[in-house]
């Protein structure tokens, strides 16, 4: 490998006047080897007042749910929002769940910049999973049953905005290729008609499903409501009754009628009663209802909250289970005793992100502290640190694995989702380990049936990149990757600069004696777009080592009606280490995961010209005192398989055997 190329200017940092430039250093090594119309309930001015009205003057005692006389139809007329201007409020926020539109584009009223059908049709992934066409968020109840993996999902079929909130269905064999089937659940009840919301799946040890959801009704309160298979031997689940005795847990006594949602997978406590746990809002903290039930139908709420955090508001999505200490393997949501940890997750409506913390459950009281109060649930880490919401696990008992899926959202404008058709898509589903080295954490690694989509693979051994350079690695098509990288920092003994801001926030051109050196992503040619993901270490007063792992989407689009920003946290580097990231590379996805998924991060990138054989990958290193090192190993990555199921065939789907 010629390690001493020739080298051009990369003036094209100085396009953007937070960007300083880079020195006049580039090259390409050769490689070793190849290897929203929709439905949508509009809110009248005396609906507005009454639902402010219920709010304002909700009495001490429980929300009153009787059953109105006659169930109120659902519309069906598609509404065009090409003449609708934009909500006042994010959308979702006047129904009583989390923000579905981006606050911060709230002041276009249009198209801004001009896409094209070419620009938009580029965006739409390859092997994530996302519905046909419209609107989707949360991902709802997945399981696995008679050979597949079932994953429902929050969906709106008539539009690319959120609304009218059904539960789209499919199936896998493997995670990675998908069947689309018929809708689960429609809001068509009074328990449920503005929205059959977030639940989750419970396993009974006959092997009965149960499926608690929460509904928004008539009335716009928040109930959990139940549902199950209508015929259990049926792989595919196709059809599903909704308990007539709908709902089946009410908001109690100090709880607001819609600050009360999202029922977990259930768990099996020592006095063979099962546990579920809802996520709401007292006084400004974030709490978890915990009731106990032995049939799904009848519920008593504990006395105390499993847990609270002060200042953190509402939490969506809860999620909580086992993880072992010393393992390789998930566990069931059932288990507990010695060598097991419990997380605690929760989706932080005020903040948009999914938080979580290590700590133990005690069975006797049914509460759960954290290992370190100062990193509380709320307060320390995050599954995602970049474009990730809504996530929810499972337990795989093939495979013994605990599976997590998430909600990647959109930073354009509602507008331009209707132009497209689509909105939002789920991440490749990870597995979850507890993290034994550093005994703080988890590690998140996608599961391992996407290596089935690998193609060729090129090798780069030893790039050396010196400070203030990129490299551009000669990879053909860069637009469905899986990249290894790993790196190691040789001091050029010069005196340190900048070491004082750390962090990510400054962005790639923070430049600093360690760092950032990483990769761009998604580039053009002329580096007029970019999407670099880095590490930044910094020294420490102690004499220490601090890193951050960062994703800069400043430059990833010249779209000017997109929301980028800085993400990335601190990720532990052990002694020994080398610093070492993987990415899947999905068109306008990129998921980064840093050493061994400590640390990981989601962007969502828009962009106008690194696009279909336009894209490009580089190495990058603009630290000013080290010469960074690079190994890699990239594999093109095929397109999953990701279709209707044959409707025509369905009578004759039998049982599979698992894998």
């Amino acid at each position: 490998m010629d390690t001493n190329p020739s080298h051009t200017s990369i003036s094209h940092y100085e396009h953007s006047s937070y960007y300083s430039p880079l020195p006049d250093h580039s090259s390409q090594p050769s490689p070793r080897r190849p290897l929203k119309g929709f439905v949508v309930i509009f809110v009248s001015a005396i609906f507005l007042m009454s639902l402010v009205t219920l709010i304002i003057i909700q009495s001490p005692e429980p929300a009153s749910l009787e059953k109105p006389e006659k169930d109120r139809p659902l519309s069906t007329k598609p509404t065009s929002f090409y003449n609708i201007s934009t909500p006042e409020v994010p959308r979702g926020v006047a129904e009583g769940v989390s923000a579905k539109s981006n606050p911060s584009l709230s002041g276009h009223h249009g198209v801004s910049y001009n896409w094209t059908n070419a620009m938009l049709s580029w965006q739409r992934t390859a092997y994530h999973f996302q519905p046909q066409k419209n609107w989707m968020n949360d991902p709802d109840g997945p399981l696995y049953h008679m050979g597949w993996y079932h994953l429902f999902y929050q969906y709106n079929p008539d539009s690319a905005v959120w609304g009218n909130i059904t539960w789209g269905h499919a199936v896998s064999r493997d995670l990675i290729h998908w069947l689309y089937l018929p809708f689960a659940m429609v809001p068509d009840q009074w328990y449920d008609i503005n929205g059959v919301w977030t639940g989750s799946a419970t396993i009974l040890p006959d092997g009965k499903i149960v499926m608690l959801y929460t509904g928004d009704t008539v009335d716009a309160v928040q109930v959990q409501n139940l549902a199950y298979p209508a015929n259990l031997s049926d792989p595919l689940l196709l059809d599903w009754v909704k308990y007539p005795d709908n709902p089946v847990l009410i908001p109690p006594v100090g709880i607001a009628i819609d600050e009360y949602r999202d029922p977990t997978t259930a768990w099996l406590g020592p006095d063979g009663k099962w546990r579920v746990t809802i996520g709401s809002k007292v006084n400004g903290a974030g709490v978890s209802l915990v009731y106990t039930t032995t049939n799904f139908t009848t519920f008593d709420l504990l006395p105390n909250y499993l847990h609270e955090v002060p200042g953190t508001g509402m939490w969506e999505c809860v999620d909580f289970y086992p993880v072992a200490i010393n393992g390789s393997t998930g566990l069931d949501t059932s288990v507990n005793g010695p060598g097991i940890k419990h997380l605690l997750k929760a989706s932080l409506d005020d903040t948009k992100i999914d938080v979580y913390a290590l700590g133990t459950y005690f069975a006797n009281n049914d509460t759960w502290a954290p290992d370190n109060l100062a990193e509380d649930v709320g307060l320390g880490l995050k599954y995602d640190y970049g474009r990730y919401y809504a996530s929810k696990t499972f337990y795989d008992p093939v495979k013994e694995r605990r599976v997590l899926w998430g909600w990647i959202n959109e930073t354009d404008t509602e507008y331009e989702d209707l132009e497209k058709g689509w909105a939002s898509l789920q991440t490749i589903p990870r597995t979850v380990l507890f993290d034994n080295k550093t005994g703080t954490n988890i590690l998140q690694w996608p599961v391992e049936e996407v290596e089935s989509l690998r193609l060729n693979s090129t090798d780069f051994e030893g790039v050396v990149v010196e400070p203030g350079s990129v490299v551009e690695l000669n990879i053909g098509t860069a637009t469905q990757l899986d990249i290894f990288a790993d790196f190691e920092i040789e001091s050029l003994g010069l005196e340190e600069t900048n070491e004082a801001n750390g962090g990510c926030r400054g962005g790639v051109v923070d430049r600093s004696s360690l760092g950032p050196f990483g990769l761009l992503v998604i580039a053009d040619e002329t580096l007029s777009e970019l999407t670099p993901i880095y590490f930044r270490p910094t020294n420490t007063s102690d004499g220490g080592l601090k890193t951050y792992f960062c994703a800069d989407e400043r430059r990833s689009s010249k779209a000017n009606d997109v929301f980028n920003q800085v993400y990335g946290s601190q990720v532990p580097v052990l002694e020994g280490e080398k610093f070492s990231m993987r990415l899947l590379v999905d068109h306008s996805i990129v998921e980064s995961f840093a050493q061994g998924g400590r640390t990981v991060i989601t962007s969502r990138v828009y962009p106008t010209e690194a696009i279909y054989g336009a894209a490009r990958v580089f190495l990058f290193n603009n630290a000013t005192g080290v010469n960074v090192k690079a190994t890699l190993k990239i594999w093109q990555l095929n397109s999953a398989f990701i279709h209707p199921f044959p409707l025509d065939q369905i009578d004759t789907v039998k049982p599979l055997q698992p894998f």
